[in-house]
């Protein structure tokens, strides 16, 4: 019997064509400029954004010398993009008077997102105990939910123990 080309995995000309600097180029990220209408908050983000001196302060800065690192974001099926790293930056534009905002876009799953959101954010100064407490518990589920170990650390979950210590003795 004749073998059907119907399984046949073909190489496009396209493919053969490309030197390795354009593949190497293809799979990197980029910075792409977003208007900050297209961009939508992550759902169950849970630090406040508020317009406090902070906050004034970053629109200032944004104002001078533009938006220094590129905020994270991940599209929605909905259209435009949801925002995992940067809130802050996307409050200083808007208050800054700026149409866009310079975006690495990701494919990243629910947990993956969940993790860099809380990672990205957690080592900022002036969070609350509550909002601190919400952004661990969201970040173990999504460990959690990945398939990891249940039996995490302190330490896995970005905690120190002396922390934890304190913490649980209170």
């Amino acid at each position: 019997m004749k073998p059907s080309g119907r399984n046949l995995n073909l190489t496009s000309y396209d493919e053969i064509l490309q030197t390795e600097e354009t593949r190497i180029e293809a799979s990197q990220e980029k910075v792409i400029d977003i208007p900050l209408t297209d961009l939508y908050p992550f759902k169950n983000h849970p630090f406040k954004v508020t317009d406090d001196e902070s906050m004034l302060e970053t629109a200032e800065s944004i104002t001078k010398h533009g938006v220094l690192v590129p905020v994270i974001a991940r599209p929605r099926e909905e259209g435009g993009y949801e925002l995992i790293s940067g809130h802050r930056r996307k409050r200083g534009s808007e208050l800054a008077g700026k149409e866009t905002l310079p975006c690495i876009v990701r494919n990243l799953d629910d947990d993956a997102a969940t993790i860099i959101m809380v990672d990205s954010n957690i080592q900022r100064e002036n969070i609350l105990p509550s909002e601190r407490a919400f952004a661990y518990k969201l970040k173990l589920e999504a460990i959690k939910h990945q398939g990891q170990r249940n039996d995490l650390t302190s330490g896995q979950v970005g905690q120190n123990s002396k922390y934890s210590i304190e913490m649980s003795a209170a």
